[in-house]
């Protein structure tokens, strides 16, 4: 089929990228954003624009939040169908409670579980959160979205298709896909350390883009790579094969057993009452024993198992934010008793490696420039892949043109959408999130619709001004596109500061960077926009005259 090896992964490389390009495409685009997710979440929620804090006190500020904690009305009602018999008024039969909060974030998110009494599976649990503050403990209104990690972390790994889990699947195919294309890539240029320093935008404009996707990949080459393949391992055990929840029930509730004997942490309830010790002490011994070894003592996640039953403990998580590694050194506590339980030992090889690998990927330290790395890195691939399809149509459209074919305006139409029609979507949920009504009904649901509506009209827009890609000239719709993402990221700060008061100057003076930044990145994307608005206008309008010229000749 193919005369070498070389133009068997040229195929590859070109069809796997234009098939599953649009799904990398968000994925990067969206993994950018999401390394500032928090930072998203402060601006779209101004309640939440005070600096960060510890984890609070439990007895004061957590305790009565988390009692006051039952599940929401639409838990209930999906949970009608797998019990026998009604479900109660009032879940009372705590299974968990956990708080967490982080260096980012100045709330701190509280989750429950409650089991099911009558359910139809043994161990059956219904589960509730909330958002509080850490400084008086009073819970958050909840109809406002997180932007940036209730709404762009999902859309980064799993497009917020929540049924059956097929947005993660639909991802995870891609990212092995792209590791395809990375190694099929590699082995189509030979030249990679020339075209690590190769970008030509005086010459004609098939040659400036080749470059620039070239550029773009092969600088972020182990960027790419490392964030496809972690990925891809970190979703194997939970989504991808996850044989022991899903295929082997018997098996994994031995191992549960085994594991609760070996470490001396109950696996189920007891059945007899017990009170609870003071958790703020359990916190306190945890964070001493963290600096007697010479570590940060940040308290990033509180676990109660099993309260008010004997079986019951506790368990004190460090944030971890002084090293890349996902590292966790809990500290275990009876409930009962507050008598230690249990220190984790430190990992061996393989965990070690998991734990640096998942950190690196999920990167919850408080390196400030690797976050930045991280999104340049992030961007170069949305860059590479926007490229790629700006290659695949220039180097076909005029062929296309000529024999009366219309697959170099499908596939521009689509790069459109997927390029500009991304961002314009993005800008598009920004702003919805200031005009919105604070007291409309599903107001989170509306925003969502502002995102996909934005992005629909302008996957139309692109069809409809496809046309002069049919002749060989280019898509007006760039241009067009670029500008209206001009006017919208312009528009995010000023309505921010219109409805909140939080003006740019105001904001820097304060020293709120999480407000201020967003403010400054949407200024410069307006900017950068309207620059390549202007830019796409002129090779426009001399394409449409060579066009004009050639059709009286």
């Amino acid at each position: 089929m193919f005369a070498t090896f070389r133009q068997a992964m040229a195929w590859l490389h070109t069809w796997f990228g234009l098939v599953l390009g649009f799904v990398l495409m968000a994925a990067f685009f969206f993994g950018a954003l999401s390394v500032f997710d928090r930072e998203f979440d402060r601006w779209a929620i101004p309640h939440t624009r005070f600096a960060p804090q510890p984890m609070p006190s439990f007895d004061t500020v957590l305790r009565p939040a988390l009692e006051r904690m039952q599940p929401a009305p639409e838990a209930v009602a999906a949970m009608r169908p797998r019990v026998d018999g009604p479900l109660p008024q009032r879940f009372d039969t705590v299974a968990y409670w956990s708080a967490y909060t982080t260096h980012r974030g100045p709330v701190v998110a509280l989750f429950a579980g409650f089991e099911v009494p009558s359910a139809k599976h043994a161990g059956e649990q219904i589960h509730a959160e909330a958002t509080v503050d850490p400084r008086d403990g009073h819970v958050l209104p909840d109809d406002r979205l997180r932007i940036g990690s209730g709404f762009f972390y999902p859309m980064h790994y799993g497009l917020t298709l929540e049924w059956k889990n097929l947005g993660v699947f639909i991802v995870g195919f891609s990212a092995l896909a792209m590791l395809a294309a990375l190694v099929s890539g590699v082995v189509m240029h030979r030249k990679l350390f020339r075209e690590l320093f190769t970008f030509r935008p005086g010459k004609q404009r098939l040659r400036s883009v080749l470059d620039l996707h070239n550029l773009t990949g092969v600088v972020a080459l182990p960027f790419h790579f490392f964030f496809a393949l972690t990925g891809v391992l970190i979703f194997a055990a939970t989504y991808y094969f996850p044989v022991g929840h899903t295929q082997l029930h018997a098996l994994h509730d031995h191992a549960a057993a085994q594991e609760a004997r070996q470490t001396g942490l109950p696996h189920q309830r007891a059945g007899v009452p017990a009170g609870l010790a003071d958790v703020d002490a359990m916190v306190a011994d945890a964070r001493a024993r963290w600096e007697a070894a010479g570590k940060a003592g940040d308290v990033g996640f509180l676990l109660l198992m099993h309260p008010g039953d004997a079986n019951g403990y506790v368990s004190v998580y460090r944030a971890g934010t002084d090293r890349i590694a996902l590292v966790g050194d809990g500290v275990h506590y009876d409930a009962a008793t507050g008598a230690l339980l249990r220190e984790d030992p430190p990992p061996g090889a393989v965990g070690r490696t998991a734990e640096f690998l998942a950190g690196l990927h999920l990167q919850h330290f408080r390196h400030w420039l690797l976050r930045w790395l991280y999104v340049f890195g992030g961007l170069a691939g949305a860059a590479c892949i926007a490229t790629g399809f700006l290659f695949f149509v220039e180097k076909r459209k005029r062929q296309h043109a000529a024999l009366g074919l219309q697959g170099a305006r499908v596939v521009d139409a689509l790069a459109v959408a997927a390029v500009t029609g991304m961002v314009l979507s993005t800008l598009g949920i920004l702003d919805a999130h200031r005009v919105l009504p604070e007291d409309l009904a599903g107001r989170d649901d509306w925003e969502k619709r502002a995102f996909w509506a934005t992005w629909l009209l302008a996957l139309l827009h692109a069809g409809w001004r496809s046309a002069p890609v049919a002749r060989g000239l280019p898509n007006p719709a760039w241009r067009e596109q670029a500008w209206a993402i001009a006017a919208l990221a312009l528009a995010a700060p000023l309505l921010n500061w219109l409805t909140t008061g939080d003006h740019l100057l105001q904001t820097v003076s304060m020293r709120a960077w999480p407000v201020a930044g967003v403010d400054l990145a949407l200024l410069a994307v307006s900017g950068i926009a309207a620059l390549a608005a202007r830019r796409l206008g002129r090779p426009g309008r001399v394409a449409a005259r060579a066009g004009l010229g050639l059709r009286h000749a």
